[in-house]
């Protein structure tokens, strides 16, 4: 008889600490690199900290992914709990990162022992972080992994996400978006609203100039999607809370929002983004 489904995830999915302890979802670090000192993200480096180190830097951070020995310790400490508990193991888009790939392959060296099912969120932090979320709450519940797989996948189709940031530098120098558009970015105050398409893949949706105009632009690109359907958002952000807020605000203004949560920007997702990223992540209900 099969056990209780085990959730496994990745730390750049950026789920507080809170959360994963109540809902015993299993994170796999990644690695942020300063110079010769390798971190590993929420383990060794919590958020201040990273933000800290990220303002006092001469240079830029760097990430690297999970090995696969980091999954496959994890995956066998979950089989030796229960060898009969299903594992659903849901990892950043592969598109930004080879976190993904390394899941499975270790997924492939242990996959004789075990039921593991490997998903590629096609997303990026809270984008896939809810629905590791919602999967954790449906296996604590009983829930058949089928079903589980089912919601999953149904929140991926039914979720979109847009972020600003205050400065393009990190994307650029990430190689996400080119040296050109940061320049011009930078120079004209113009703020591009940025999202991932279905692959996963960083995208400029639009381009506005100021913050306000961004958020409002942000609502009517949700509009478009949700109209007056029931919500839940998560609003998200690295080290400045203030534009996540307002954004906050103008959602609950305009949408019916069901249910609202925060949630940060980890070290992972915040060497690319920077320190002044805002993020909204929506799905219908």
């Amino acid at each position: 008889m099969a056990g209780k489904v085990r959730i496994v995830t990745d730390s750049a999915a950026d789920i507080p600490a809170e959360v994963r302890e109540r809902l015993g979802i299993s994170v796999v670090p990644c690695k942020v690199i300063f110079g010769e000192e390798t971190y590993l993200d929420t383990v060794t480096i919590e958020i201040e900290q990273f933000y800290e180190k990220l303002a006092q830097s001469p240079s830029l951070p760097t990430t690297s992914q999970p090995s696969p020995m980091d999954f496959s310790d994890v995956y066998q400490r979950l089989l030796a709990e229960d060898a009969n508990a299903p594992i659903l193991s849901i990892h950043l888009s592969a598109a930004l990162s080879g976190t993904y790939q390394s899941a499975v392959i270790a997924q492939s060296m242990i996959e004789e022992k075990a039921d593991i099912t490997v998903i590629d969120s096609k997303s990026a932090s809270y984008g896939y972080g809810r629905r590791v979320v919602r999967a954790a709450e449906m296996a604590q519940a009983g829930e058949a992994v089928e079903r589980i797989i089912e919601e999953v996948e149904r929140l991926e189709k039914n979720t979109e996400l847009y972020f600003l940031v205050e400065s393009l530098d990190y994307l650029q120098k990430g190689g996400r978006i080119g040296k050109a558009s940061a320049f011009i970015g930078s120079i004209l105050n113009i703020k591009p609203i940025l999202s991932l398409d279905p692959e996963g893949v960083v995208q400029a949706v639009d381009k506005v100039r100021g913050s306000k105009k961004a958020m409002q632009r942000i609502v009517d690109l949700l509009a478009q999607s949700f109209g007056d359907e029931p919500v839940h958002a998560t609003m998200a952000w690295s080290y400045h809370k203030e534009t996540a807020e307002e954004l906050g605000e103008l959602i609950k203004s305009r949408f019916n929002v069901q249910s609202m949560d925060k949630a940060r920007i980890g070290s992972t997702i915040g060497t690319h983004t920077g320190p002044g990223t805002s993020a909204v992540f929506m799905h219908r209900l």
